[in-house]
């Protein structure tokens, strides 16, 4: 993606239902996985976003249920968010304004480094490089809106 659709309003634009498709390589191993399901972006009381991922994990040729649950709180200036996990620890932050933002999210030893990109209306991709003495990976989302 060359060419970012700038978000006024993260929370705004992202509110409703996408579909999800990622891939995950671990780039020591060489394994790959995937991941498909949904995405629902719900406001919150007060605020934000309720964010509710489920769907199925692949992994190695053995296929799991899924899910996940973060919250996008409002962020300090006007239409960017503050992303937590579900039980209220900080993730990372997010400023869509000009189509592209990279945030850092330090876990242990590990970092993870994710980039946001919005194509426009209706498709957004996350990538996540996971690198620390842990893990070695790559994690890339395609978020599609469903109607």
């Amino acid at each position: 993606m060359d060419d970012f659709w700038p978000v006024a309003d993260v929370l705004a634009h992202l509110l409703g239902r996408w579909r999800v498709e990622r891939s995950v390589r671990d780039l020591a191993s060489g394994d790959e996985g995937w991941f498909e399901g949904a995405t629902v972006f719900r406001a919150l009381d007060g605020g934000g976003l309720l964010h509710e991922e489920s769907g199925t994990f692949t992994w190695q040729g053995v296929a799991r249920p899924a899910e996940r649950t973060l919250r996008f709180l409002p962020g300090p200036r006007s239409g960017t968010a503050d992303v937590r996990f579900a039980d209220g620890r900080p993730f990372h932050d997010l400023d869509l304004t000009s189509g592209r933002y990279v945030a850092d999210h330090p876990c242990a030893a590990d970092l993870y480094r994710g980039e946001f990109t919005v194509r426009d209306a209706d498709h957004w991709r996350t990538v996540w490089r996971v690198g620390g003495p842990a893990k070695d990976l790559v994690l890339t989302t395609d978020y599609v809106r469903e109607a």
